[in-house]
């Protein structure tokens, strides 16, 4: 069943996904989420700086195939994971593999994971006055694809589907454009270690931490099928995996601590006057 088309229909799911999460996450509106964190955006230089640190550090993983493709670097490491794991990926994808399953996975790949992130970001942030699982998350995700990037230019290990003539590439049944339209944001060989792997239990475990149980069992809940989706698609190693869960350990601990720490010392709210001249006339 082919669910993509292009790029587009990827970010209206996402809308929709996001939304959605908003809702069950606040149990309530989710458009008042989003004019919070729109009041955050203006009202908090420190808030506005952590989530432009976000952004950068996404466009320089955006960026990392540019600098891949102009580096005088041709080693490739993918024959140690294969020589290592034989036919693991192969044996989950044969015995599990079924349309609906490739559907609802390809679904959870592409658009859920994006969609948690954004949807965590925003709600941590929502009504809170300390803000810090906000920071934690915002550290975090930064912390994983800064340690990543290096690993991809210097450590490439291709997809497994690319590698293994008897694993395919199962993505193509919901997502046929995917080469032409997602992988310009996915290498070919970034697989290790697996950030679908790492971003999804960061979150996890910062939705643990964050108190909110009927949050904390719909993230685990993804965070284990996405784990599972990345062998059953054809795409990354069991070692990737591994990689993976020790960043997103790493990345979740520093995350909570920064955020205790409060590393940047700016003010939470710019001073109300600056804001109070309306109210005046």
């Amino acid at each position: 069943m082919v669910l993509f088309d292009n790029m587009g229909s990827v970010t209206l799911y996402t809308v929709l996904v996001v939304t959605a999460l908003l809702t069950y996450g606040v149990a309530g509106n989710p458009f008042a989420v989003g004019l919070d964190f729109l009041k955050n955006m203006i009202t908090s230089p420190k808030y506005f700086i952590h989530f432009v640190a976000l952004l950068a550090i996404l466009f320089l993983n955006k960026s990392e195939m540019h600098i891949e493709r102009n580096m005088d670097y041709s080693a490739n490491f993918t024959h140690w994971f294969k020589s290592i794991e034989g036919s693991f990926v192969a044996n989950l994808q044969h015995a599990f593999e079924n349309t609906a399953l490739t559907t609802g996975l390809v679904f959870l790949y592409v658009v859920v994971l994006q969609s948690l992130i954004v949807a965590s970001i925003l709600m941590y942030s929502y009504r809170s006055k300390s803000k810090e699982m906000f920071y934690a998350t915002c550290y975090a995700i930064m912390l994983n694809y800064f340690i990543a990037i290096p690993f991809f230019l210097f450590f490439p290990i291709n997809e497994v589907w690319s590698y293994d003539s008897n694993v395919k590439f199962l993505m193509l049944e919901a997502f046929p454009k995917f080469e032409t339209e997602y992988r310009p944001l996915s290498g070919l060989n970034n697989c290790f270690p697996s950030l679908h792997t790492s971003i999804s239990t960061t979150l996890a475990i910062l939705a643990v931490k964050s108190g909110n149980k009927k949050w904390a069992v719909l993230v685990c809940t993804c965070a284990l099928l996405t784990i599972f989706s990345i062998f059953y698609l054809g795409i990354h190693w069991l070692i990737d995996m591994f990689g993976g869960l020790m960043l997103a350990t790493f990345a979740s601990v520093v995350g909570l601590k920064l955020a205790k720490m409060n590393v940047l010392r700016l003010p939470e709210q710019l001073p109300s006057r600056l804001f109070a001249r309306e109210e005046v006339k």
